[in-house]
């Protein structure tokens, strides 16, 4: 089997919610795509979504993709997988989205010539879980609407964005939680701007709150702080920025500040790093949680199938293609009550739009 097509291309895809960052209003996001194709006649798809949290630039981040999967890929045999991602990886040590991007439609190529999904190939062991979708810092009317908007599509996890001001942070979630059921979940991401003694009342508030998760209270490198809190408070805490690829899980398993990992391809470089995170996880007890960008159904879906075929997955938060009103491809997965299913189709089940 040899790797006979690379194609590589860009795609701006406009925002179902536009957001503002400093000084201007975001309408679109720019996600690289891959395709590979083998002499066999079958193909295999791939996302990137450069991201700040890794400082990937996405010029930069294109070029790479496209000359590694010209470079390396065009003219290999696929199927010794590991070594030919290890090739990979020492090209993209700074493009941790575009080695995601080709990792994944490795994968989804050889799933597509044996004919199985992606997760049967890795040993599928979770059904189905349901994802969160996200409510950004915003006042607390705009906050109580967006959640009856997704309550009302089925959505049964909520997550809510924090880290600006405590106070106002706290009556949100109070108001929140009074307008939700008790079956209806809460998690919150504090997106690295709580001080540690906020950190440790958030948690103590957590009960009341009937929150089920905290994300990242902290700066990344100041988790030790956390090894203060009560281990009950640690278990509540899920790494974020501070868990990029395997050798931050390594370093994370050692002390165990977060008793929950959040996993993106985009920051681990792919299927790949994050299975080397789910087996470090595995050993050391940690649950784990699949987060995202705002992404394509490719990456989503590459994702969901790896995710369902790690033991310690618990989490779902992969509403990342949801935020598009647009998409460059379609397929991938079936939302139903807010529940992930994947499809019984080869590879990762995506096509690319019409």
């Amino acid at each position: 089997m040899i790797i006979t097509g690379v194609e590589t291309w860009t795609d701006q895809l406009p925002l179902t919610r536009p957001y503002v960052i400093a000084t201007r209003v975001v309408s679109t996001v720019d996600l690289h795509f891959v395709r590979l194709e083998n002499n066999l006649g079958f193909f295999g798809l791939g996302c990137a979504a450069p991201t700040a949290v890794t400082a990937e630039n996405a010029e930069a981040c294109l070029g790479a993709l496209d000359a590694c999967a010209r470079d390396i890929l065009k003219g290999s045999d696929p199927r010794p997988l590991r070594a030919l991602i290890r090739r990979l990886r020492m090209e993209c040590v700074q493009y941790p989205s575009a080695m995601a991007a080709m990792d994944m439609a490795l994968y989804d190529l050889l799933a597509r010539t044996v004919g199985i999904p992606v997760a049967a190939m890795l040993g599928q062991c979770v059904k189905a879980l349901p994802t969160s979708i996200t409510i950004g810092i915003l006042p607390l009317e705009e906050t109580l609407s967006e959640a009856r908007e997704y309550l009302g599509r089925g959505f049964r996890c909520l997550k809510v964005k924090l880290g600006l001001n405590y106070e106002e942070d706290i009556e949100r979630l109070r108001v929140l939680r009074e307008l939700c059921s008790a079956d209806i979940r809460i998690r919150v991401d504090a997106n690295q701007g709580y001080t540690i003694e906020q950190a440790r009342q958030l948690a103590h508030e957590s009960h009341a709150l009937n929150l089920e998760l905290i994300e990242q209270p902290l700066g990344r490198g100041k988790e030790g702080h956390l090894l203060g809190l009560s281990r009950e408070a640690q278990k509540l805490m899920a790494a974020d920025e501070s868990l990029h690829g395997p050798e931050d899980a390594l370093r994370l398993a050692a002390d165990t500040p977060f008793g929950i990992w959040n996993i993106k391809l985009m920051k681990c470089g792919g299927v790949t790093g994050a299975l080397g995170i789910s087996d470090i996880a595995e050993l050391a007890g940690i649950d784990l949680m699949w987060g995202c960008m705002d992404e394509s159904v490719i990456s989503i879906a590459a994702a969901l199938h790896t995710a369902y075929a790690c033991p310690q997955t618990r989490y779902l938060d992969l509403d990342g293609s949801f935020d598009l009103s647009r998409d460059t491809a379609t397929g991938g997965f079936i939302l139903s009550d807010g529940y992930m299913h994947l499809l019984e189709t080869p590879g990762f089940g995506t096509n690319l739009a019409d």
